[in-house]
């Protein structure tokens, strides 16, 4: 067995672990994509039809079906309207697991990713899901690639010797989990916000909904 067979053996072998337990080894790997590469420093779980917060939760549709195909594939998405996410595919067909690229490193074709990312620091370049997408040229049609041997490529890395853990970023579905994953201590890593308060929507009130002024507020 050669070492390229090798090493796709071992990143099958991560990516059929539950999400859980994969989400954190792939701290320290390395994804390709033409001349720019990312050590990932931070990585969200998300599992599928068990997790209100997955894009799987609800089941398969015709934006979400990559997720419920076979592991070591690139599922992508829009976030508000204009910015592109990456998931790595985990799990057997069918489970619909992702792990969220949330935040790395540049640490090859840093200046093609300045000319993706002007003004940002360095730092900055590939630190949050969003800015680490548009560093590396991922877009909406890259969803689907195969990331064992695709145009976009995922090196596993060793284990990262220290990893913190904590609740998902900006998320209202199940945000008690602990399944945000980072490199403790890593300057890359973005920064934890919580979601944002719904506010309740405003209605005009009926006329048994008007408080009288001798009668005690409940509405708030």
């Amino acid at each position: 067995m050669d070492e390229t067979t090798r090493a796709i053996t071992a990143l099958e072998e991560v990516l059929a672990l539950p999400v859980g337990q994969a989400a954190p080894r792939l701290l320290g790997s390395v994804l390709r994509h033409g001349p720019v590469a990312v050590r990932l420093t931070e990585v969200e779980a998300y599992a599928g039809a068990d997790d209100p917060g997955s894009h799987g939760y609800r089941g398969k549709t015709a934006r979400n079906a990559v997720m419920f195909g076979p592991g070591g594939h690139l599922y992508t998405y829009f976030t508000y309207g204009m910015h592109v996410c990456a998931n790595v595919v985990v799990e057997p067909e069918g489970h619909a697991s992702g792990i969220l690229l949330r935040a790395g490193e540049v640490v090859d074709g840093i200046e093609t990713a300045r000319l993706r990312r002007p003004g940002s620091s360095d730092r900055d370049l590939a630190r949050g899901p969003a800015r680490l997408c548009r560093a590396m040229g991922i877009e909406l049609r890259h969803g689907g690639t195969d990331l064992r041997t695709g145009a976009i490529r995922l090196e596993l890395g060793q284990p990262a010797e220290h990893v913190s853990t904590g609740p998902r970023v900006g998320l209202r579905g199940a945000p008690e989990r602990p399944w945000r994953f980072w490199i403790t201590g890593d300057p890359t890593v973005s920064a934890y916000r919580p979601a944002k308060r719904l506010e309740p929507r405003s209605t005009p009130p009926r006329p048994q909904d008007v408080p009288r002024f001798d009668a005690p507020d409940t509405s708030m």
